[in-house]
């Protein structure tokens, strides 16, 4: 009974692989592996920068089915790079919203009454029968500063970008594109502080694939 929902498969997911203006190179990784209802899932994002890691994060996820098209998500998110290591743990929401919008959002709790939120939401326009633009948002908020790692409360960040793929194949397609970020409030103060860029606009390369 291979077709069941209990049938175990599993997949890895390089949704960003990139060369960033300015030297740097950025990922945003996924793997998974489960039935149609539980699944495990392991995922990393972040950004290095001359050889050293300016920010990154790695979390590990139970994904339950609540519906055909959204699943709970609850774990631990584990961020590395400028500051000390910060260990979360993550309660979240996943699926596929109305319109085909893919949204991810996520809470996050930590030690010292530290609290977190973050929202993704992006799209799939497909321009032919290979060629896929997609637009991205996030938003990062926080509960409380933490100014050794350049984070103040409220509204932190908004990230938006758009990626433009050719799909050699559905599992294998390069992508160029652009980004743009600003962070607000605290963030911004202590960006501005350090003599960090409160806003800016860059241009991406890179690659996407899954097996």
């Amino acid at each position: 009974m291979g077709m069941d929902d209990n049938a175990r498969f599993g997949r890895f997911t390089a949704n960003e692989l990139e060369y960033v203006e300015g030297g740097a190179a950025a990922w945003s990784i996924e793997a998974w592996y489960g039935s149609d209802v539980n699944r495990v899932h392991v995922r990393s994002e972040g950004e290095r920068l001359d050889g050293h890691t300016a920010a990154a994060d790695v979390e590990a996820l139970w994904s339950h089915a609540l519906t055909p098209f959204w699943n709970s998500q609850i774990g631990l998110r584990q961020d590395f790079g400028t500051g000390p290591r910060r260990t979360w743990m993550a309660l979240g929401i996943e699926g596929l919203a109305p319109f085909w919008f893919d949204v991810d959002a996520t809470l996050y709790l930590g030690a010292s009454g530290r609290t977190a939120f973050r929202i993704e939401a992006a799209y799939d326009l497909l321009l032919g029968q290979r060629l896929v633009l997609q637009p991205q948002v996030g938003l990062d908020a926080y509960g409380k500063a933490d100014p050794e790692r350049g984070i103040g409360a409220g509204l932190s960040s908004i990230d938006a970008a758009l990626r433009l793929r050719y799909e050699v194949r559905r599992e294998f397609a390069p992508y160029v594109g652009i980004e743009h970020s600003r962070t607000f409030g605290g963030s911004a103060e202590l960006a501005r502080a350090t003599g960090g860029p409160v806003e800016g606009t860059r241009w991406v390369a890179g690659l996407r694939f899954w097996f």
